[in-house]
């Protein structure tokens, strides 16, 4: 019987207020004035992880780690690798490579100074790394990181760039890009990985999606998810569009109970330890 793959499970650390589609409806400006919720949904996503015994990846704003420090030691402490989401959640395709490589430069200091360990990973929000700025990639390797999770190789409104390798590649010497997991079918890539599809679609068919990339391509999936999707009791955002309302809040009640069984079906780990080969967190040199 062949080996069972594990599969890396990652969260990126951001608060309901700070999702890009929302972006033309709350400020950035609003964000100190908003109820902040991280931390409790955080809560929640350890508590679910520990009964699984299960370890992730925490994609961690600079903003969120900066205001709640004591949930970088949780992370860490319970575990996790610690990895980069960027300071401020704007779009790596909406800033000049100046502010970019400011920005990812921030949020790389901050999170290595609050848990003492290297930060190795990075992913862009809203998988925004594609055809128009992949010299990311370059200020990436000068802020000293070791692997991307920034594409979606899918077609989508918001993101996406889907002639891009399916599975992980080396894009620059040193730096790896371990894209978003997808499933080939009729020619064209299909979500499986997570996100509001996973909300969106019956679980059966998101655990039969994985079970073909670890079985037909014989390759571990990458898989994401937000806090904000495992709190039902969020405060409703007013005035947004319909499509964003579906997006953000379809099936939002279910997210937990679907983790709960995903964590059971399949063996999940850290990025780190799935796809780069490292056994053990490592230590800031002294």
């Amino acid at each position: 019987m062949p080996t069972r793959l594990t599969n890396a499970m990652t969260i990126d650390v951001e608060d309901y207020f700070q999702v890009s589609a929302f972006a033309p409806y709350i400020a950035r400006t609003e964000w100190d004035s908003r109820e902040c919720r991280v931390e409790r949904n955080i809560n929640t996503i350890l508590e679910l992880l520990a009964r699984h015994h299960t370890q992730a990846t925490f994609f961690t704003l600079g903003w969120i780690a900066e205001r709640y420090p004591q949930l970088v030691r949780q992370i860490v402490d319970n575990g996790h690798e610690l990895a980069s989401h960027g300071y401020g959640h704007q779009r790596a395709s909406d800033q000049s490579p100046e502010d970019f490589f400011n920005d990812i430069d921030r949020a790389k200091k901050l999170l290595e100074d609050l848990s003492g360990q290297r930060i190795l990973g990075y992913r862009a929000p809203s998988f925004s790394i594609g055809k128009g700025n992949l010299w990311a990639y370059d200020s990436l390797l000068e802020a000293g990181y070791h692997y991307s999770s920034s594409i979606y190789p899918i077609a989508h409104d918001h993101y996406g760039m889907p002639d891009s390798p399916r599975f992980a590649y080396e894009v620059r010497p040193g730096l790896t890009e371990i894209p978003i997991t997808t499933v080939r079918l009729f020619d064209r890539n299909f979500p499986s990985s997570g996100g509001g599809y996973f909300r969106l679609l019956p679980y059966p068919v998101t655990r039969w999606l994985i079970q073909r990339v670890n079985t037909r391509d014989q390759q571990p999936g990458m898989f994401y998810f937000h806090p904000w999707e495992v709190d039902p009791d969020q405060p409703r955002v007013a005035g947004i569009d319909r499509k964003s309302q579906f997006r953000h809040y379809v099936n939002i009640g279910q997210t937990q109970a679907r983790l709960d069984r995903l964590l059971s079906d399949f063996t999940w780990g850290r990025v780190d330890q799935v796809f780069m080969n490292q056994i053990a967190p490592l230590p800031l040199a002294v």
